[in-house]
């Protein structure tokens, strides 16, 4: 799969892309409101190799792309959507470099929109923890409604973690594509 944007081009990961997926995985910074990591080589390596398995499968449920910058072809970050029935995770973990430009809301899109259009999904979620402001941001900017704070509900890194819980349904996604197509005068 490969979709292109404005400022984007979105596909599956190639093993040769562990090199600038550990530029983020393993950063301090980029990981310090995540589950996972710092990553060593090894789980980059494993992580990629993992994703690039999955495109195998034929009852495929979990997607992984790689998200590239057009202007300079550099993979700068990642997002993937996880579908369960009619309900789909969306998340994104992008360069630090690279924050701050809107390009994990762009990616973020795309995958509303596959979603919505392609996988016929009903709601789509995605947490974030509370202090991680630079994401809620980019939740909100896509139509994604707060539907709560969990507290404590995941022990990752030797501590319990908050989320905040974020959705936005089918027919929301639909209002707010709607009015940009063109209606005609009957």
């Amino acid at each position: 799969m490969h979709i292109e944007t404005a400022r984007l081009n979105i596909r599956e990961f190639i093993m040769n892309d562990w090199i600038d997926v550990h530029k983020y995985a393993s950063s301090p910074l980029v990981t310090e409101h995540t589950l996972w990591g710092p990553n060593s080589e090894e789980e980059t390596k494993s992580y990629v190799s993992h994703q690039i398995a999955m495109q195998q499968l034929n009852e495929r449920t979990d997607y992984e792309f790689a998200v590239i910058l057009k202007e300079t072809n550099q993979l700068i970050g990642g997002c993937g959507m996880y579908i369960r029935e009619k309900n789909a995770e969306i998340g994104y973990c992008f360069n630090s470099e690279y924050w701050g430009n809107g390009y994990a809301s762009e990616a973020s899109k795309v995958l509303l929109k596959l979603a919505f259009e392609n996988f016929n999904i009903h709601r789509v979620y995605a947490t974030c923890r509370p202090e991680n402001t630079g994401s809620e941001k980019v939740l909100r900017k896509i139509g994604m409604k707060m539907e709560g704070h969990l507290r404590e509900h995941i022990w990752a890194k030797g501590v319990f973690h908050d989320s905040y819980l974020f959705s936005i349904l089918e027919n929301e996604y639909k209002e707010r594509v709607e009015p940009f197509v063109s209606r005609s005068n009957s």
